[in-house]
């Protein structure tokens, strides 16, 4: 059987409106039971809640009871704190009434006692014034004058004690040393020995008779005159037999006289030609003389590098003496010992021995240059272009401007040790005498002094004094001013020793 499309429609929203129903009634028994079941499960939760918050609200009321239990068991700690530190407040407070209750007492005490003190000084000011006035009116001095007489005493007391201080350290000083010095010099002169006496030069040329002095003055004293013009020395004919005198203040010229006179004299033909050959060929060998002398006084002292000319001129001194002594030696020697006491001392020893080497090279040019022989070497070293430490050396090595340098200090020494050592020099007799003399009046110029005499050869002076015009240490400072007068006004080897006694005598008679 067919269905019709309207039927079929018709069928079919019967069907959609009957499913429709039942899905409505489905969807709110479903609705319904969900309801419920969330219901009960609401009831659950909030019987579930209820029990927690009880909970919550057991622990919290739990905590709080902790927290407040703490809380007065710290507030019971600090107000029982608190308690302690007022009744240590209030003990410190007592113990500070008390000190300052201690204070008013004392400061009440010290009042009292300073306005006493105050009286007691008043008291002891009066006795004191009282004292000064009955003092002045004993002692017939015033106040003011007392105390300069008690300055007075009191320098004259710390000058006895200065000296006393200032001489003990001397003694101590000189004691070390002179030790040392001796120590030094002595292994200087030890290390360098040297003949003690030297040779002088002689101005005699013998003769083998009495004839041969005819001969040499000739037919009216041409020979004589030609030898002396040639020369530039005299020659002295006098009584003495079978010797003729040469006599020239230039040690070299009369060198070259006396080898040509000594070989006019061995040849026999004297004339005015033949003087003048014989005069020409003896300069000629001094020159050659004087350059070897130099060249092997290098060599001994161990200095080098010399300009020729220098060389030249220390030769000429192997022709000068000087109180006997030979100057060219006298310049090794100076030169060995200064270069030993630079080694001792720890100073430059090149220096020093060229320097003491050279120190006496001006008294070669001394007869032709004006001036102090030091001065004239330090001016012709410097002409050649010597080491300024060498040259200053030279010219200070006398000290007439104080010792500039080291070196020169010790070319002093050595030239001193040379010139002072036993036998080296020797000196006139008249000019010995006469440093006596000049020594002995030196002391005797100074006030207070009664006797004087020179002694050991002239290297000490003794002076007596007198006790009542000079007393100790006067005589201390005397001997020091005499020291300097005579290093200022003499001229003498080596040094010279200054005694100063003073002699107290007490002389009675036993009746």
């Amino acid at each position: 059987m067919t269905i019709s499309p309207a039927l079929f429609i018709l069928i079919l929203l019967a069907l959609g409106a009957v499913g429709t129903a039942a899905g409505f009634a489905l969807q709110r028994i479903i609705t319904t039971g969900s309801i419920r079941g969330a219901s009960i499960e609401a009831r659950h939760r909030v019987e579930e809640g209820e029990a927690e918050s009880k909970e919550i609200i057991l622990r919290a009321q739990q905590e709080a009871l902790r927290v407040r239990d703490e809380s007065e068991r710290e507030a019971r700690e600090q107000r029982g704190e608190a308690q302690r530190i007022e009744r240590r407040l209030q003990r410190k407070e007592e113990q500070v009434d008390r000190r300052l209750e201690n204070f008013e007492q004392r400061e009440h005490t010290l009042n009292t006692k300073e306005a006493e003190i105050d009286t007691v000084r008043a008291q002891v000011d009066e006795l004191h014034a009282e004292h000064l006035r009955e003092l002045e009116r004993v002692s017939q001095l015033t106040m003011d004058q007392g105390r300069d007489l008690l300055l007075e005493r009191l320098e004259e007391e710390i000058a006895i004690e200065a000296s006393r201080r200032v001489r003990e350290l001397e003694d101590a000083v000189r004691e070390e040393s002179t030790e040392r010095a001796f120590k030094i010099m002595a292994q200087s002169m030890q290390r360098y020995a040297n003949e003690v006496v030297s040779e002088l030069t002689t101005s005699a040329v013998s003769l083998p008779n009495d004839e041969m002095k005819g001969r040499l003055i000739g037919r009216e004293g041409r020979n004589i005159r030609a030898l002396e013009n040639a020369t530039g020395v005299n020659l002295i004919v006098d009584d003495t037999p079978e010797v003729v005198t040469l006599s020239a203040f230039d040690p070299v010229r009369r060198e070259i006289a006396r080898m040509a006179v000594s070989r006019l004299v061995q040849d026999g033909r004297i004339q005015p030609a033949r003087i003048e050959e014989l005069v020409d060929k003896a300069r000629d060998e001094m020159e050659d003389i004087i350059k070897k002398a130099g060249e092997e006084a290098c060599y001994d002292a161990r200095v080098q590098g010399l300009h020729p000319d220098l060389v030249k001129t220390l030769g000429r001194l192997k022709f000068r003496y000087s109180y006997g002594q030979n100057v060219l030696q006298h310049s090794i020697e100076t030169g060995h010992l200064a270069a030993s006491l630079a080694s001792e001392l720890r100073a430059n020893v090149d220096i020093c021995r060229r320097a003491g080497f050279l120190h006496d090279i001006g008294k070669a040019l001394s007869h032709e240059v004006e001036g102090p022989h030091a001065a004239v070497g330090a001016d012709l070293l410097e002409r050649y272009k010597v080491n300024q430490r060498v040259v200053r050396a030279v010219g200070d090595h006398h000290g007439e401007e104080g010792w500039k340098s080291t070196e020169a200090f010790i070319v002093a020494a050595a030239d001193a040790i040379s010139g002072a050592r036993p036998g080296a020099r020797r000196e006139s007799a008249q000019q010995y005498i006469k440093r006596l003399e000049t020594l002995e009046q030196i002391a005797l110029g100074f006030d207070g002094v009664e006797k004087a005499y020179a002694i050991q050869a002239g290297r000490e002076v003794r002076v007596m004094v007198r006790p009542d015009h000079v007393d100790d240490v006067a005589a201390m400072r005397l001997a020091r001013d005499m020291t300097q007068k005579i290093q200022e006004s003499m001229e003498y080897p080596g040094q010279i020793k200054v005694m100063v006694i003073r002699e107290t005598r007490a002389v009675e008679y036993a009746r």
